[in-house]
């Protein structure tokens, strides 16, 4: 489903959740101003019993145009209501009655959603899917500056000032809208009420210390999500903190804070662990995360919740470094390596050598300049990484067949000096490995944190059934092969 199926419909309502924040806005706005676009009529409300008040928001309505308006007795049936941001019959948004329903939202899918629906809970905002949809439409919100600032200040808001962006789709449209600067900063600096300053002092004040990990849990009153990024920012900074995790309850949601300097805590995956499996979810990046939890998810306080998974957070970890490890080898099995077809891409046919470039995965962005020897490796599972010449031919043959796979978010690689960005996949060849390589394996039993012999400053993780390995030439070659793709990769010898 495309939003040029919405628009058949004459009598269209776009509606966000009540007490709406920046993300809402700004999504409701995009709505409205691609329909616009088509010459469809449409209008923007939000309802409930609370009009906006917060400063912020009240800049972001008037200097950015907000097209949206407060309509607490809304009482007519419009042939397609679209809730943004937000789920038709959730406890956060108002009931209106309509004959169809849309649903655009980047939360926790609930069961509640019917009609046309496109959630989107990987991703860091609601703004985001609203550009990609009006993207693929043929429309550039850049053609509206103050909508265009509106969207990156809707990511910007609720991933705690870009902080817990992880998706590279919110990274693309970070990295691709012209904004205003200047609306944006007087926003950030109207984020804060007297209030709200006051919810951070007293919250601050009743800190629980963990010492034996070093980590501070702070509960505050529910508030603007930002707050708790404040919160855990300054609270990090304290002598003996290497952790801080900061959150409210309130009655729809339980939202947190995490903060991490320690290198074997990364703070996304503290995050996810903490939301697993309760309605929510977490992401960022290693120092900077944050979540969500859903009350009915929850069978204790949200504070007791915290405090348990971060007791078996810290508890069932076993922290390996590879560099000053040798593992037991009588109790791993040999395996050796299955010939596979993967795909390769020669930078410098992409762009010249010398170029500074950036390469957006889903798994993260890596930057690099172009060599005369530089490759990119595409392995089984999509999963890219680059790779020098030598190490390419010493274990890879070239085929030079074109190599098709299809992807959640595909690959790309940006000219960091023009901004110019291509996709990868017009430019791949097939290579397939030669000889065989020997490794010793064994399935985990418990998660680990891996420091290999090259990155001390950053662990791979390893959940239960993935697989534990080092290279038999290498004892110090030790890395993680997860469960889903060993059997593809290795047989027994």
């Amino acid at each position: 489903m495309q939003l040029k199926d919405l628009l058949k419909y004459e009598n269209i309502v776009i509606q966000c959740h009540d007490n709406p924040d920046a993300d809402a806005l700004a999504s409701g706005y995009a709505l409205k101003w691609y329909f616009e676009q088509n010459k469809v009529k449409a209008r923007f409300i939000y309802r409930g019993r609370n009009e906006i008040k917060k400063s912020n928001l009240l800049i972001m309505i008037k200097e950015l145009e907000v097209p949206v308006e407060y309509a607490p007795d809304f009482d007519e049936v419009p042939d397609l209501l679209i809730t943004v941001d937000c789920q038709y019959g959730q406890k956060n948004v108002t009931m209106t009655q309509a004959k169809k329903i849309a649903v655009i939202d980047h939360h926790i899918k609930s069961n509640t959603v019917a009609g046309f629906s496109w959630v989107r809970s990987d991703l860091g905002s609601c703004s985001t899917i609203c550009w990609d949809m009006i993207k693929e439409e043929g429309f550039d919100p850049n053609n509206n500056r103050l909508l265009a600032t509106a969207l990156f200040y809707g990511l910007f808001s609720d991933t705690n000032k870009l902080s817990e962006v992880s998706h590279p789709l919110d990274r693309d449209m970070m990295d691709s809208l012209v904004i205003n600067k200047g609306v944006i900063m007087e926003m950030v600096n109207s984020n804060i009420s007297l209030d709200e300053l006051q919810i951070t002092g007293k919250a601050i004040i009743n800190y629980e210390y963990h010492k034996g990990n070093k980590t501070l849990v702070i509960e505050a009153e529910a508030c603007d999500p930002c707050i708790l990024g404040v919160i855990s920012d300054f609270a990090l900074e304290t002598e003996n903190v290497d952790v801080c995790v900061a959150f409210y309850e309130s009655p729809y949601e339980v939202k947190f804070s995490v903060r991490s300097c320690s290198k074997e805590v990364h703070a996304d995956e503290l995050a996810a662990f903490l939301a697993d499996g309760l309605g929510g979810g977490g992401g960022g990046h290693m120092l900077k995360a944050g979540g969500t939890m859903l009350p009915e998810y929850l069978t204790k306080s949200a504070k007791e919740t915290i405090d348990e998974r971060l007791a078996k957070y810290y508890e069932i970890y076993l922290v390996i470094y590879a560099k000053n490890t040798k593992l037991n080898l009588s109790k791993m099995k040999p395996y050796e390596k299955i010939n596979q077809t993967l795909g390769t891409v020669k930078l410098s046919e992409v762009f010249p050598i010398g170029t500074p470039i950036n390469i957006r995965t889903l798994e993260g962005d890596v930057d690099t300049v172009i060599t005369k020897d530089a490759y990119l490796m595409i392995g089984v599972e999509g999963e890219v990484y680059p790779i020098d010449e030598k190490k390419l031919l010493s274990s890879y043959q070239m085929t030079n067949f074109v190599f098709t796979r299809e992807f959640e978010y595909e690959p790309r690689i940006k000219n960091l000096q023009t901004n110019e960005v291509k996709l990868v996949m017009p430019f791949a060849k097939t290579v397939r490995t030669i000889g065989t390589s020997i490794i010793f394996a064994k399935p985990l039993d418990q998660p680990v944190k891996l420091f290999t012999a090259w990155t001390e400053d950053k662990y791979y993780s390893g959940q239960v059934g993935d697989y534990l390995a080092v290279r038999a030439d290498d004892e110090h070659d030790i890395y993680i092969i997860k469960e889903r793709v060993f059997d593809k990769f290795y047989k027994a010898r």
